[in-house]
């Protein structure tokens, strides 16, 4: 409770610091520090103990579908942000604030949410943490006997994440922009569009993976979005552009349930955090990554549709590599 309190301080820390300050180095660091995320989706080191406190309180049978609601809450949350984020951007311009002073306002606004989110933090119960009395002998960054498991997974979540960065929302938003002229409050709802069917889907994910597996829903539903993604730039008009995109995300994002899910369900209970962790730390390394490259490719007219293949092709490697390394480790519900 105390650490996720303190790192929503920091979040309000960052926001404060992109409302007042002009000092490129001061917000590289509080965007660093807070971890100001330019894709949209919430991440920080307490997702972890989040997932893990999820896992031990829920029968197997139901862990699928309790991240999937976990999935659609967060998605739901992320689309309202970025719905008012882009509305409440271009009704201050319109009202004749600058457009400068107007985004700084935003995150005003971003700081005053991080102080509510911690004092909800405080106020959970110590029931949520999970137990095990510390790491076994021979554990090794709170791993043992899903070391291998763990470190597997961890590379094939890098790859996933590294692709993934080359189509951040951020970069996505430049890129509709620049092709199309698109609007703050136009992208702010081609984005919530976009939160709420992936969020939708989540669910979905928790249906089908009933009937097929984990793996076989994580690996099927996530190659047909990858081709969409790829597509996505070869369209010639904005409706058809957006369409495309807001198809790709109804289906994109039915792994992120079952990836969490499978990861915490072949390991040992006391190897949960560790290995959500782990294996988090390795999808923001690749995450953080890929924007050096992504970011001088938008930069170039030429260049600026090359990212989405890019992203796309090395995604349908990922899920390739996913299938043959995991189709036959089966979490235990599966066993049975």
């Amino acid at each position: 409770q105390s650490f996720v309190a303190w790192w929503f301080h920091e979040r309000f820390g960052a926001g404060v610091a992109f409302a007042l300050s002009g000092s490129f180095p001061l917000l590289a660091a509080a965007a660093t520090l807070g971890v100001l995320s330019p894709s949209g989706n919430e991440v920080g080191p307490f997702l972890p103990i989040e997932q893990a406190a999820l896992t031990q309180e829920v029968d197997p049978g139901r862990r699928t579908g309790v991240f999937a609601w976990y999935q659609l809450t967060g998605a739901l949350a992320t689309a309202t942000g970025a719905l008012a984020g882009g509305a409440s951007a271009e009704a201050l311009q319109r009202a004749g604030l600058a457009p400068l002073a107007s985004y700084r306002a935003v995150f005003a606004a971003y700081a005053a949410v991080g102080l509510v989110v911690a004092a909800l933090a405080l106020g959970l119960s110590p029931r949520v943490e999970a137990g095990g009395g510390g790491p076994r002998l021979g554990a090794h960054l709170g791993l043992h006997r899903s070391r291998g498991v763990v470190l597997r997974l961890s590379a094939l979540f890098s790859l996933d994440a590294f692709a993934g960065g080359f189509v951040v929302q951020s970069f996505v938003a430049w890129w509709f922009h620049e092709r199309f002229g698109a609007g703050p409050a136009l992208l702010g709802g081609i984005f919530f569009g976009a939160n709420v069917l992936a969020g939708l889907s989540a669910l979905s994910a928790a249906a089908i993976a009933r009937r097929v597996g984990l793996v076989n829903t994580m690996v099927f539903t996530h190659l047909p979005s990858n081709v969409l993604l790829v597509l996505v730039p070869l369209m010639p008009t904005l409706p058809l552009a957006v369409g495309l995109l807001l198809l790709r995300f109804a289906i994109s994002q039915m792994d992120v349930p079952t990836r969490q899910s499978y990861t915490l369900a072949v390991v040992e209970p006391d190897e949960r955090s560790a290995a959500a962790g782990i294996t988090g730390i390795a999808r923001t390394v690749g995450a953080a990554v890929a924007p050096i490259a992504a970011g001088p490719l938008y930069a170039s007219a030429a260049l600026a549709s090359l990212p989405f293949a890019l992203s796309g092709g090395l995604k349908i490697v990922y899920d390739l590599a996913l299938w043959r390394s995991f189709r036959h480790l089966r979490p235990p519900e599966e066993r049975r």
